[in-house]
């Protein structure tokens, strides 16, 4: 997959995703992720990319000149998405989605704005990664690259590990355990040491069904309420000790 990013700072995502999963996914060739400076785009000596926007008012605006100089000069992966609190929601639904494509392209935003005209004639939509203000879109961007890519045939060492996750199928992850099975008197849940993997399947089931309850319920009444099933699971086994 290719994913094409603009930036004042291409660094800082070009940095991150050079570890871990990310790391490795584009040394395999997975992930052909490639950061482009909107600063080689300009024609000042300052290299200006903002200016102050018309009409008056605090703070500066991304100029349109160095933004379309620089999409047009890559003729990136579409679609392209401006990364900014007013965006549609970035959420596990639609990093599937993204991961099922050929690859798309995102513009980190800066300053107060980006000019409108990015966004009425250039890119294809918008995305937030949340109901919160960042000072550009670089953090956000890390995050919808590293969503997507680990989604990615290839990309986890076990093709299973994102099948329980939280939210892949509406709910939130169940309580994990490892070694050793009892730590400073706190124990590992019988059920998971049981051997019985119907029964360890139906525990889990009803421990995401426990915690969505009490710390998301609105993905619970996305997904329509509990079912018959998930009732019973809710009375057969009961929630185990959260914070």
């Amino acid at each position: 997959m290719r994913i094409d990013v603009f930036s004042i700072f291409p660094e800082l995502v070009d940095g991150f995703c050079r570890e871990s999963l990310l790391g490795k996914a584009r040394s395999s060739g997975v992930l052909d992720l490639r950061c482009h400076d909107l600063r080689e785009h300009t024609t000042d000596v300052h290299r200006s990319v903002d200016d102050m926007p018309f009409g008056g008012g605090a703070g500066m605006v991304l100029r349109p000149e160095p933004v379309f100089a620089s999409v047009e000069s890559v003729q990136p992966v579409r679609p392209l998405y401006l990364l900014g609190p007013g965006g549609a929601r970035f959420d596990q639904s639609r990093a599937g989605s993204l991961a099922s494509g050929n690859g798309f392209s995102l513009l980190c935003g800066r300053y107060e704005g980006v000019d409108h005209r990015v966004r009425a004639h250039l890119v294809d939509g918008e995305l937030s990664v949340g109901d919160v203000v960042l000072a550009g879109g670089e953090v956000a961007a890390c995050l919808v690259v590293e969503a997507v890519t680990r989604l990615l045939p290839g990309v986890m060492g076990n093709e299973a590990s994102g099948d329980n996750e939280s939210f892949t199928d509406g709910l939130l992850e169940e309580p994990q355990y490892t070694r050793p099975a009892s730590f400073r008197s706190w124990e590992v849940p019988a059920v998971l040491r049981s051997g019985d993997h119907a029964l360890v399947a139906r525990w889990r089931r009803a421990q995401a069904l426990h915690r969505t309850l009490r710390d998301r319920p609105d993905l619970i009444d996305a997904g329509g309420g509990l079912s018959p099933d998930d009732q019973r699971l809710l009375e057969e086994f009961g929630p185990v000790a959260y914070p």
